[in-house]
């Protein structure tokens, strides 16, 4: 048996396990007696909140004698109400809706002796119906919580209800009004931030807390009453009786207001009464601890000697020399670092190697991309010349003068690549670049006997800052990729310049759009991946190459396919801060 495992049994049975049975006791106590007082604290919530709901059915009633007592003194609602002046017909529709909002309600009726609605401020199509029951009910037991399913011309609720009688000039009249049992209402009855008060009912449920609201669902479409999750959170249930629009009993009868509350708090409180346990248990382990390492100080200063040499490896410091400490444990792992060392600096020696060849590869790929690509335009020039020499020999100086510029422009831009190539790394040259014309070059030296490349450029484009290569080499890239998905080498490639107008910036925009053989959904997500491609012949750089390029301009690169239809490459870039805006049009056709 080592000397780590005989300190750490001796420590575990003189101080962890008798701390351990002591805090367990002691913690079981505290726990049960915080959960005791924590149940009877939402006990008197339950009880507060009933007493709240009925206090508001109070203050609806209050209301309503407040509105008896102006009716009362209404020449106007007198003379339309009960002497039935036509004039005054309009002012007795429209009073309950002029007066709910001022009520502070939102459930609001005016029914005559006889239950006709004559004049309502939430549902004013209400008006004219009949509705006898709804006010019987109300005034039977005046004093009684009752809710009201109700509805607007947009939604449906259900509303906390009382009823009030007046008399106007002889005729009997009866006052229905209510509050919305929206959230805010509940959470007026929530005064814990820890209780949550909702209403179950089928399709109207509320809460105080919205996160509750689509167990609320769950639980008022059970059978049983329960909602899994939900029922060990309620700590109280009130039953209220539920009167449809009319007074008439529904299918359900009753709405359950619920009460329920977060264990959060006590499970906190009883967090920090485990934090003090393990204060307490840790300290009495750091004194048992420091007593150990007293005893073995003789064995823990090799171990120090050891950690201290293994910090400071790292792959370019490899030659730490571990030397064996005898045949111990300490021993055995100070032979197992010495090996491990000697087998890094091995496998540091074939990394470097390997990220060398990687390197030198990937250069190797990219010279070979771009040099293709800046041969292309030569290729489309001398097979233009030759196919002009076999049908008209005398034309050949004419067309070779008119297609000289393109050889000298291809020429120009592979001795720029060799020389940025030359330096490895070169610095961009950052200048205002003609998109125009830029994009106009590489039409011109794109031309080919088959395919037809359509240029649409901006009368207007907006200048871009940038390196005027990276730019080219991006239009030649897109380019040479659509003339390759192109069958047997003929369809029509557009390129469009043009600029974006957004509320706070301008932005060129570049598309090169096809019409090849496009791609599937799957290929399309994958193009701008480093070597990854569909043509049999292809080094899969292009487009990651724009991608590079497009990114050192700061703009972004997206690309639209259908297979079988064609594939459009967007481009957009940062205009130049000095750039104007206007409105962006089309112009300056090239072929």
């Amino acid at each position: 048996m080592s000397f780590r495992t005989r300190l750490l049994m001796t420590v575990a049975a003189v101080a962890l396990m008798s701390l351990a049975v002591l805090a367990f006791g002691l913690r079981r106590e505290v726990s049960g007696q915080l959960a005791g007082d924590y149940a009877r604290r939402i006990e008197a919530t339950v009880v507060a909140i009933e007493a709240d709901l009925r206090l508001e059915g109070q203050g609806i009633s209050e209301r309503l004698v407040a509105l008896r007592e102006a009716l009362q003194n209404d020449n106007r609602f007198r003379a339309a109400a009960v002497a039935g002046a036509a004039s005054e017909r309009q002012y007795l529709l429209d009073y309950a809706g002029a007066v709910i909002g001022l009520a502070g309600l939102s459930v609001l009726q005016i029914q005559d002796q006889d239950g006709r609605i004559v004049s309502s401020g939430h549902f004013r199509n209400e008006h004219g119906r009949l509705a006898p029951v709804l006010a019987r009910r109300l005034m039977a037991n005046p004093d009684d919580v009752v809710f009201l399913t109700a509805r607007t011309p947009e939604r449906a609720f259900m509303a906390l209800v009382r009823g009030e009688e007046l008399r106007v000039g002889g005729r009997g009249f009866t006052l229905v009004g209510g509050v919305a049992l929206d959230r805010r209402f509940f959470q007026r009855l929530a005064s814990d931030r820890e209780v949550s008060v909702s209403l179950v009912y089928p399709g109207l449920e509320v809460s105080s807390n919205p996160a509750l609201v689509p167990r609320l669902a769950a639980l008022s479409a059970a059978p049983d009453g329960g909602a899994p999750g939900l029922d060990d959170l309620i700590a109280g249930r009130l039953e209220v009786a539920v009167m449809g629009p009319d007074g008439e009993r529904p299918s359900v009868t009753t709405a359950q207001v619920l009460v329920t509350h977060t264990l959060e708090p006590l499970q906190s409180l009883v967090g920090r009464v485990d934090t003090w346990f393990m204060g307490t248990a840790a300290a009495t382990s750091v004194v048992a601890l420091a007593l150990a390492a007293w005893l073995s100080s003789r064995v823990s200063q090799p171990l120090a000697t050891l950690a201290e040499k293994t910090a400071t490896l790292d792959l370019d410091r490899l030659d730490i020399d571990f030397e064996s400490q005898g045949g111990d444990e300490i021993g055995t792992l100070s032979r197992l670092l010495g090996d491990l060392t000697a087998r890094l600096r091995t496998s540091r020696r074939h990394l470097r190697e390997a990220e060398h060849r990687a390197a030198v590869g990937q250069m190797a790929r990219q010279v070979t991309h771009d040099i293709k690509n800046g041969l292309i335009p030569l290729r489309n020039v001398f097979r233009h010349l030759s196919q002009v020499d076999g049908r008209d020999p005398a034309a050949l100086a004419t067309v070779f003068a008119e297609r000289r510029g393109t050889i000298d422009a291809s020429i120009d831009y592979l001795e720029t690549l060799a020389t940025n190539y030359g330096r490895l790394s070169p610095p961009a040259e950052r200048r205002l670049c003609d998109l125009n014309a830029i994009a106009g070059e590489a039409i011109q030296m794109s031309r080919g006997p088959h395919a037809v490349i359509h240029g649409q450029l901006a009368t207007d484009p907006p200048a871009v800052v940038g390196d005027p290569v990276a730019v080219r080499r991006i239009l030649d890239n897109l380019i040479a990729n659509a003339v390759d998905s192109l069958a047997d080498g003929r369809g029509a490639i557009t390129i469009v310049t043009e600029r974006v107008d957004d509320a706070d910036h301008v932005t060129a925009r570049v598309t090169v759009a096809d019409t090849g053989c496009g791609m599937s959904d799957a290929d399309a997500s994958k193009v701008f991946t480093d070597f990854y491609t569909t043509k049999p012949a292809g080094t899969g750089l292009g487009l990651s190459i724009v991608r590079r390029l497009v990114l050192d301009l700061e703009g972004t690169v997206r690309v639209a396919s259908v297979l079988g239809e064609g594939t459009r490459v967007t481009v957009d870039m940062p205009a130049a801060p000095t750039t104007p805006r206007r409105s962006a049009r089309h112009g300056n056709d090239v072929e």
